[in-house]
């Protein structure tokens, strides 16, 4: 859990915590995907679904599949 806290955006650390916990207790990939991307629009919007998805999706996998802790490239808010 320290690794998300480590993320600076908001809508990014609620997105890879979220997902993270829905895994955790059981929720499948494909329901956890929906309710982050659900999730991402909430806090942006303006935000396409293709964009939400994508975004999500690389998020997901740069923090929870490879375990990177670098920048990721995503929205512009703090």
């Amino acid at each position: 859990m320290a690794q998300a806290l480590s993320i600076t955006r908001r809508c990014e650390r609620a997105v890879v915590t979220a997902y993270r916990e829905l895994r955790q207790i059981g929720s499948d990939e494909v329901s956890a995907f929906q309710a982050c991307t659900a999730l991402y629009r909430i806090h942006h919007p303006e935000a396409s679904v293709s964009e939400a998805r994508l975004l999500v999706a690389e998020w997901i996998d740069h923090h929870l599949v490879r375990g990177d802790t670098s920048p990721t490239p995503g929205c512009d808010c703090k």
